[in-house]
């Protein structure tokens, strides 16, 4: 257990980390920080903090954890107000779906008696704010962790038990290696739904009305996707972009490959295509990743 967890950043992820650290019963204190004032009397309100601020120096202040849970694009300058009230021996913390630029902007930062420890909870919705959250969004869901070569294993120990506490599976994984990685499971997926949304959105209105009246279930997923985050989304596309473009690249190649199939009528290609996809579903739905949690279905 933490004397005092600080969390920065009080949207869905962060409102749900307060929730699971309540549950679990992780920690004696928590303190909100957010930049907007009134979803920091809302955090109070709802009881998921004991404290709140908009001043990141103040909530920091006599905390063993901080967890940055603001925007990617954001993590700088947090890092440069909070670097100078970090108490000594403070592990500091993220859950970023970027890894490699954010220990970038964090190490240099922060100062050398606190203890960074890198982390991605692989979980969440299309859902924001602090009413949006729910302790068990990261149950029976992986978090991964990108510890420093330098990072002392007390401190990688303590970040893996809380994670585990909320019901994660936790896995080490470097850096640029997860950037790949998710920029291919989570990252081009994000973007293809923004795309696909977009022309549906750019489409006359008579036809655009129709799109959304008949919308059949891959739409609705996309749909889904694309009402994620804009302000996150944004930050991880510009910290991601080599990862992303490449993965971007090898999808396009793909992407023409099945046109000229389609343009060709090679079936016998689309077929075997087709089939080949299908394998990796069985394998998702065997580890466990094939539902989507919403706190409200």
């Amino acid at each position: 257990m933490f004397k005092q967890i600080t969390i920065i950043g009080f949207g869905l992820i962060g409102s749900s980390v307060a929730r699971a650290v309540i549950e679990h019963k992780q920690a004696e204190s928590i303190v909100c920080v957010d930049t907007d004032e009134e979803i920091c009397n809302k955090v109070l309100a709802m009881g998921l903090a004991d404290d709140a601020t908009t001043d990141p120096s103040l909530g920091v202040a006599g905390s063993d954890l901080v967890i940055l849970c603001c925007p990617v694009g954001a993590m700088e300058h947090v890092a440069s107000r909070i670097a100078g009230h970090l108490e000594n021996g403070c592990i500091v913390s993220d859950v970023g779906s970027v890894k490699g630029s954010v220990i970038k902007v964090l190490q240099p930062r922060l100062p050398s008696y606190v203890h960074l420890v890198p982390a991605h909870p692989i979980s969440g919705a299309e859902k924001t704010g602090p009413e949006s959250g729910f302790a068990e969004l990261f149950n029976n869901r992986w978090c991964i962790l990108t510890p420093l070569p330098h990072t002392e294993l007390s401190a990688l120990e303590k970040v893996t038990k809380l994670w585990e506490s909320f019901g994660s599976m936790v896995e080490i994984m470097d850096p640029e290696h997860h950037d790949l990685i998710l920029g291919l499971t989570s990252h081009l997926p994000h973007l293809i739904a923004y795309s696909v949304v977009g022309t549906a959105t750019n489409l006359e209105d008579d036809i655009k009305s129709e799109v959304i009246k008949f919308s059949a279930g891959g739409f609705r997923d996309f749909t889904r996707l694309a009402s994620s985050d804009p302000v996150m989304w944004r930050d991880v596309f510009l910290n991601n972009k080599d990862a992303v473009l490449e993965v971007l690249q090898r999808f396009t190649e793909d992407l023409t490959s099945l046109q000229k199939a389609i343009r060709k009528g090679d079936g016998e290609y689309l077929y075997q295509q087709f089939s080949d996809t299908r394998e990796i579903r069985p394998a998702i739905v065997d580890a466990g990743q094939a539902d989507y949690l919403d706190p409200e279905s």
